[in-house]
């Protein structure tokens, strides 16, 4: 299309979903940006440290299901990794490994909501587009919702947005608790019913460790490549998290910029 080519009409929607995002962000808290630069830096640190050891445990799964399965959830809290190993841990140990390792990253994606704010979303929107939608949706019933939101889903694009969005520390993690928990508690659950199955899969990647543990290094391989690729390193992504937020902010101020100096539409 050329550059004087008139603008697609909006459509309702467009319009509908324009002006609640509009009137969301308008009631959120003025970002007010790290408190230092070192407390900006462990934060990435600590962020950059847990997406490396995620990657190292789809690595060592097979090997860790088995010999190590509190290691192995310690390193990565997926769904499957808990269900897998819930039946050979005691209660003490999943519980209490499965809690820590789902809440911390929370805790530090909330931390980044609430000192980018807007930047934030726009930034998780662009490197995780499979929640961009969601957030998107977010914008408008999160303040209807909010306990019930977190505590549904947990986890970091919904902290990152609960934190943008202003939400108390007391009610974040209060909601991000009964969610975790209760999340463990449904996999429990869940690992109970079908042991038996699940038993015999622990012992076929037994079997097969070295095998599995070979297609475990492509597929992280790929994974990474993949996301490399397609401009969603995480480490990446992290590591220049000053220079993304700033990129988005930009990006919200010239969008800003030109719905203020856009034309009336014509009636």
């Amino acid at each position: 299309m050329g550059a004087g080519a008139p603008a697609a009409p909006a459509t309702l929607d467009d319009l509908d979903d324009t002006s609640a995002a509009v009137d969301a962000a308008e009631t959120r808290p003025v970002p007010s940006g790290p408190p230092s630069k070192l407390a900006r830096n462990l934060t990435v640190g600590i962020l950059v440290s847990l997406v490396i050891i995620t990657y190292a445990s789809g690595i060592v799964f097979a090997s860790f299901v088995n010999d190590h399965p509190a290691w192995l959830i310690a390193m990565s809290s997926s769904n499957r990794n808990l269900a897998l190993v819930s039946g050979a841990l005691g209660p003490v140990p999943f519980y209490g490994i499965g809690f820590v390792r789902l809440l911390l990253p929370d805790i530090f994606f909330f931390w980044l909501g609430r000192w980018y704010g807007d930047a934030a979303i726009r930034w998780m929107e662009r490197k995780a587009p499979t929640y961009g939608e969601l957030l998107r949706y977010m914008e408008r019933g999160f303040d209807k919702a909010r306990f019930v939101v977190v505590a549904i889903a947990p986890n970091n694009p919904v902290s990152l947005f609960a934190g943008a969005a202003g939400m108390t520390y007391t009610a974040f993690f209060a909601a991000n608790v009964v969610g975790t928990i209760g999340r463990l508690i449904l996999i429990r659950a869940f690992s109970s019913v079908f042991e038996d199955m699940l038993g015999s899969f622990r012992n076929f990647i037994g079997d097969y460790r070295w095998p599995i543990t070979a297609i475990s290094v492509v597929l992280v391989g790929l994974a990474i490549w993949s996301d490399t690729r397609g401009g969603r390193d995480g480490v990446t992504d992290l590591v220049h998290l000053e220079a993304g937020m700033a990129e988005a902010e930009a990006e919200l101020e010239d969008e800003a910029a030109s719905g203020a100096d856009g034309a009336e539409p014509a009636e």
